[in-house]
């Protein structure tokens, strides 16, 4: 907090990036070949806009946690310069303690836990690659940045429910929304409070894209023109020739 407070004190301009718990993925009914557990573990799950929240709907609830447990348990943990290897370390063993400790407040909160939850092997700062299914919007695992290899897989039944619960958070910095039926991923793009949203892709970041977060996630807005922005003062100069007349 105090990097948000001394700026604004000594009245300086700031561009902050700060926590990037997920808004969500959310996985329509007509979409079945997106399969999130890949994009979650990504750098470990230690990037800001993983995906660790993922709305499902009801239809394809069950296929989809299937599958995904599938392929989170077939994720090759290990040596990151190794070429075969998907998942490395985490980046300390306070990162790789405080992970662990999620994953237990979400087993007693009731969440079901499908696959991972522990150290893999017995050495390093390696977590497996852990999947939580029937998770519900209060529990911590859900409103927490967990910043690991931890997806929290919810049920929906309408968009304009999975609307409101993916806003319900302090967070607002990347969304992806997954499914055939673009009228649905343009309403449900227009509506996620979010600085980026991806339909049917996830973590395309092109330089001339602004990058950033709502609410809590941070101020201001990286790439671009837009971020630019922060770097600069504008002045505004009138001039009266001699013969205009002034209002």
């Amino acid at each position: 907090m105090q990097t948000q407070t001394s700026p604004f004190t000594l009245i300086k301009q700031t561009n902050l990036l700060i926590d990037g718990k997920f808004v969500p993925s959310i996985s329509g009914k007509t979409f079945d070949t997106f399969n999130p557990a890949t994009e979650k573990i990504i750098t470990s799950g230690e990037i800001c806009i993983a995906g660790s929240r993922v709305y499902v709907q009801e239809g394809i609830y069950d296929e989809f946690v299937r599958r995904t447990v599938e392929a989170a348990s077939a994720r090759v943990v290990g040596d990151p310069f190794n070429a075969a290897t998907q998942q490395g370390p985490q980046v300390s063993k306070k990162q790789f303690d405080t992970i662990l400790r999620y994953v237990e407040k979400g087993v007693k909160e009731g969440a079901r836990l499908l696959t991972g939850g522990k150290r893999h092997g017995d050495k390093g700062w390696f977590i497996e690659p852990t999947v939580f299914a029937d998770v519900t919007d209060d529990m911590v695992i859900a409103r927490e940045e967990i910043f690991g290899p931890v997806m929290s897989i919810f049920k929906f039944k309408t968009i304009d429910e999975v609307i409101a619960r993916a806003n319900d958070s302090n967070y607002g910095l990347g969304a992806g929304v997954m499914t055939s039926n673009l009228d649905s991923a343009i309403k449900i793009s227009n509506s996620i409070r979010a600085g980026s949203v991806y339909v049917n892709c996830y973590g395309v970041c092109p330089g001339n894209a602004p990058f950033g977060g709502f609410k809590d996630s941070g101020v201001g807005r990286e790439n671009g023109e837009s971020g630019l922005h922060n770097y600069l003062e504008y002045k505004t100069i009138i001039i009266k020739r001699p013969d205009d007349a002034m209002p």
